[in-house]
């Protein structure tokens, strides 16, 4: 069994520029109508598939745009993800939490990309245990508190 994203955009073929030039994703489908609406696409980022089209309201594919927001979030692990947060808001992303130590052993960053959604990016600087993680976990809750 496996789970792939499927984003609804304003643009789809801006989209899969915006994919190419921030996260170094390759397409291998587009299947477009006569118009050059995207009805259909799939990229690649590393090892992770993602398929993506053009809005079709009357369907009931919604963009975020349209919405007004997202409600999902896209978490993609990275090899080096200072570098490639940059490179995203350089390609016109919007940085949401800029990219730093996380209490889970993650380096990590939020931004927003063009669309409307919105990307976790991450590097695993270290692995910890359930319970190791339940205590930092705590003790960010307890910092918070105190602060």
């Amino acid at each position: 069994m496996t789970a792939t994203p499927y984003l609804i955009v304003t643009d789809a073929n801006a989209a899969i520029d915006f994919y190419h030039n921030a996260f170094g994703a390759t397409e291998y489908v587009r299947l477009a109508d006569p118009s050059s609406k995207v009805m259909h696409a799939e990229i690649r980022i590393g090892n992770v598939s993602i398929m993506l089209a053009d809005e079709f309201p009357d369907m009931g594919y919604r963009s975020p745009k349209t919405l007004g927001g997202s409600a999902v979030s896209i978490l993609l692990y990275v090899d080096d993800v200072d570098a490639l947060f940059e490179a995203a808001i350089a390609s016109g992303a919007t940085a949401t939490m800029p990219v730093q130590d996380q209490f889970d052993g993650d380096r990590r960053g939020t931004l927003s990309d063009p669309f409307g959604h919105i990307w976790l990016l991450a590097t695993k600087q270290e692995d910890i245990s359930i319970d190791e993680l339940k205590q930092r976990f705590t003790a960010m809750l307890n910092q918070e508190a105190a602060s």
